[in-house]
């Protein structure tokens, strides 16, 4: 590997700290964006039942907004509720739609770093293939001299093929993975968004009782 480094001379070293931040965030997403971490499957069930009675007391709403996101935007509006008695239900719609564009945020954090990184591998592989063409040209011996530089025309060869080849195996994965993260993101945002419509008319109707 290290060979392969030095014969790719330096434009290597910026896709390859461009691999390590691209690596870091889908591993790191691969994580957060796990639908039981996001959004845990009992748990919208479990704020139904409880509020089926009444709204709940503050520690248990503080206790449901640190488990989750999901539990963060259901807490918003269980606090919007409990604010008093003529709490308008537009009001604790707004307080769900407000909490979820924090979540959603959160949710889209490094996306657009990802993104730049697939944009951007392939024109620093791009860079690295021109450097390379240059040393290429630059081997060749100036008109009515002598034969060229075979190492340095070997040398400019590795640059231009080892940069583009590390370019696309680069942007290729991280392009894949940044779609794949926006779609997951738009599912989680779906499930966050039916959830709290199905939790805003108990809301309303507790209130009421």
């Amino acid at each position: 590997m290290f060979s392969i480094i030095q014969a790719a001379g330096w434009p290597i070293y910026p896709l390859i700290l461009c691999s390590v931040v691209a690596l870091a965030i889908i591993i790191e997403r691969l994580t957060s964006l796990r639908a039981s971490r996001v959004a845990p499957p009992q748990l919208l069930d479990e704020v139904l039942t409880l509020t089926r009675s009444g709204l709940p007391s503050a520690d248990v709403v503080q206790k449901l907004e640190a488990s989750s996101p999901l539990g963060a935007v259901l807490s918003a509006g269980i606090r919007a509720a409990s604010a008093g008695k003529a709490v308008p239900e537009a009001q604790v719609r707004t307080a769900f739609e407000a909490s979820g564009r924090v979540v959603v945020h959160q949710l889209e954090r490094y996306l657009s770093t990802l993104g730049s990184i697939a944009t951007a591998a392939p024109l620093l592989g791009l860079l690295g293939t021109v450097i390379g063409m240059i040393e290429i040209f630059g081997a060749q011996a100036p008109t009515g001299g002598g034969g060229s530089n075979p190492e340095l025309l070997a040398h400019g060869i590795s640059i231009a093929l080892y940069n583009t080849a590390f370019g696309l195996i680069i942007a290729i994965p991280a392009l894949m993975f940044h779609r794949h993260f926006k779609s997951r993101v738009n599912e989680l945002v779906l499930t966050l968004e039916q959830a709290t419509d199905q939790l805003l008319p108990q809301l309303s109707g507790g209130r009421r009782g």
